[in-house]
């Protein structure tokens, strides 16, 4: 890994001609960006996507969400709104937001924009979790080839996926409510499901990570 230096750096960035792998947890460490869509590209501090920005904070402009001052616009750590060029926030405060919030509810913090805020922070290596509210599936659907990819990583997860699916209804079914048979994905990779009952997870439990994980 280019950033630890330990061995088992299995994330090799997606720019032809870099050798530069990395952890993937080891990632925001080293200014690197995980795309968590197909074809899941990686890419290291030297070749990440960076957002078109037009305009600078303005001077002593704090974060949106956690209100302490931002760094300049070119960093890292610094992210902007597409549509609204006053919507300024750290990157660990957006990837908290995302995870609190979820696919159906992840927007711009100001001005409440959904489909063009999701692309965009998706693009730049947000990673924001599928969930379903009240019972709907009310999927963010940008447009492009992105978005497409997205909406097809979200619909596979609507499964069971432990090794031995105890639910009677079989893997597909899934409680809308707290209960043994409603499912969990994965918090870090979203990638893999369970029902709770499956992984002995209790009704209190809030999140759960695959064993990949």
């Amino acid at each position: 890994c280019f950033i630890c230096g330990e061995r088992g750096a299995a994330i090799t960035c997606g720019e032809p001609g870099c050798d530069l792998s990395f952890h993937l947890p080891c990632g925001p460490q080293g200014a690197c960006v995980t795309q968590y869509f197909p074809p899941y590209s990686s890419f290291c501090w030297r070749h990440h996507p960076q957002q078109a920005v037009e305009v600078a904070p303005e001077e002593d402009m704090a974060c949106l969400l956690c209100l302490e001052p931002l760094e300049d616009s070119n960093a890292y750590s610094t992210m902007v709104c597409p549509v609204c060029p006053h919507a300024w926030f750290h990157r660990r405060c957006m990837q908290g937001q995302a995870l609190r919030a979820g696919t159906a509810c992840f927007q711009c913090p100001l001005c409440r924009d959904r489909e063009e805020f999701l692309l965009e922070m998706v693009t730049m290596g947000i990673r924001i979790p599928f969930r379903l509210v009240g019972g709907s599936s009310p999927l963010l659907s940008p447009s492009g080839e992105t978005a497409g990819a997205y909406t097809t990583l979200t619909e596979s997860h609507g499964r069971c996926d432990a090794r031995k699916c105890l639910c009677a209804g079989g893997r597909e079914r899934a409680e809308e409510e707290a209960g043994p048979w409603q499912p969990l994905l994965c918090s870090s990779c979203t990638a893999v499901g369970t029902h709770r009952r499956c992984s002995n997870l209790g009704e209190s439990t809030a999140s759960w990570e695959c064993g990949s994980c």
